[in-house]
C-alpha cells in the first residue's frame, strides 16, 4: 500500500545565493487538489490582485532559481475548520526534494485533530526531513495560547524546528460574507507570547507585518530570543512605520525576508524593500543572513544534516536575540 515516502535532504548552498524568501505558498498537489475551498482561494485572488494563484513545486523552484535565491515552501492544514483536506505535504515534500538547491519544505498539522497532529508532524520530521511548520491561527480556527495545544508545541520544542504563525489582518477570507467565518482574533500576536514563554526552545515566527497589532509584535520579538518577524504579505511601502524603525536597530536580526509568493511576487517586493530608509548592513542580515543563522543552513555540510535549525545558544551566539 502506497509509496515510501520521500525524505528531504537539504543542499541549499548558501554562498551561491542572495536571499532566502521565508514565506512561500504552494496550494497545488500533484493531483491537482488545493488548499482551500474555491471560494477562499478566488477570493484571496482578487484581494491580492495575483496573477497566478497556485503555480506547480517546479515552477516555484524555476521563479526562485532565476532570482538566485532560496525559498521555504508550505501549505496549511485547516481541515476541521475548513472542512476540506490541504493538498498533499508528501507531494510538496518530494518537490522539494527534486529542487533542494532552492527550497526548502515546512509541514504543517491541524492542531485541532489533537494527539494525531502530534504523530503527524512527528512523522513529517522524522520521516519527510520538514525543516519547519506553518500553522495559520485564524484559518485553522484556534487559539495558539490555549493549554490544550501545548503538548503538541512541546513535541515541536522537542523536535526543535522552527514554526511559522500567521499574525494580523488576513487575506484568507476577506470580502466575503462573515469573513467566511475565519475569526482575526486568533492571529494577535500575543497569543504567542504564552508560547514563546513557555516553550522557550521552539523558535516561533510571527508572519506579516501584524497589523493592527504591530507594537504587540515588535515587543515580543524584543523580549523574547525565540520570537522572530517575518515581512511578508505587505509590500514593504505599507509597512508600519514602529517596524520600519526597530527593523534598523534592535529587530535587526530578528526580522527575515518572505514575500507571500505567489500572492506577491519577489520583484514586487524587492522594489519596494529598495526605497525603505535601512541602513546597509541591516539589508543583508533581512535577506539573508538572519534565515540562514535561524534555519541552520550550511551549519553542517557533508553530514546530511545541513538545513535543521539551528539550536538555541547558536542562534544566541549569531545575535539573535535582542
Amino acid at each position: 500500500m502506497g509509496q515510501t515516502p520521500v525524505r528531504y535532504e537539504c543542499a541549499v548552498d548558501v554562498d551561491a545565493i542572495t536571499a532566502v524568501d521565508m514565506h512561500v505558498h504552494l496550494e497545488v498537489d500533484d493531483c491537482g487538489h488545493v488548499a482551500m475551498p474555491d471560494d477562499i482561494m478566488e477570493a484571496s485572488a482578487k484581494y491580492f490582485k495575483a496573477a497566478e494563484r497556485t503555480p506547480s513545486i517546479d515552477s516555484i523552484a524555476e521563479t526562485y532559481r532565476g532570482h538566485g535565491m532560496a525559498a521555504v515552501v508550505f501549505t496549511v492544514d485547516a481541515r476541521t475548520q475548513l472542512g476540506h483536506l490541504p493538498n498533499s505535504i508528501d507531494d510538496l515534500v518530494a518537490g522539494c526534494a527534486r529542487h533542494n538547491d532552492v527550497l526548502i519544505p515546512f509541514g504543517s498539522v491541524d492542531p485541532r485533530t489533537g494527539p494525531d497532529a502530534i504523530t503527524e508532524a512527528r512523522r513529517q520530521a522524522e520521516e519527510l526531513g520538514v525543516r519547519g511548520f506553518k500553522f495559520h491561527p485564524s484559518v485553522q480556527g484556534f487559539d495558539p495560547s490555549d493549554e490544550q495545544y501545548f503538548p503538541l508545541w512541546a513535541e515541536l520544542e522537542r523536535i526543535g524546528l522552527p514554526c511559522i504563525f500567521h499574525t494580523g489582518q488576513n487575506g484568507m477570507g476577506a470580502g466575503l460574507p462573515g469573513g467566511r467565518g475565519i475569526k482575526l482574533k486568533y492571529s494577535n500576536p500575543l497569543l504567542l507570547d504564552d508560547v514563546a514563554a513557555e516553550h522557550p526552545g521552539l523558535p516561533i515566527i510571527m508572519a506579516h507585518p501584524s497589523v493592527p497589532w504591530q507594537d504587540e509584535a515588535n515587543s515580543i520579538a524584543t523580549h523574547k530570543a525565540n520570537v522572530y518577524i517575518d515581512l511578508s504579505g505587505w509590500s514593504p511601502k505599507y509597512f508600519p512605520e514602529s517596524l520600519v524603525r526597530q527593523s534598523n536597530n534592535v529587530l535587526s536580526r530578528k526580522v527575515l525576508f518572505g514575500t507571500d509568493f505567489p500572492l506577491i511576487t519577489p520583484d514586487q517586493w524587492l522594489k519596494a524593500f529598495a526605497d525603505l530608509p535601512l541602513k546597509d548592513e541591516v539589508r543583508p542580515r533581512i535577506l539573508k543572513d538572519n534565515a540562514v543563522t535561524l534555519l541552520g543552513l550550511g551549519a553542517e555540510r557533508g553530514t546530511g544534516d545541513a538545513g535543521r535549525g539551528a539550536s538555541a545558544g547558536e542562534r544566541t551566539a549569531a545575535g539573535g536575540a535582542a
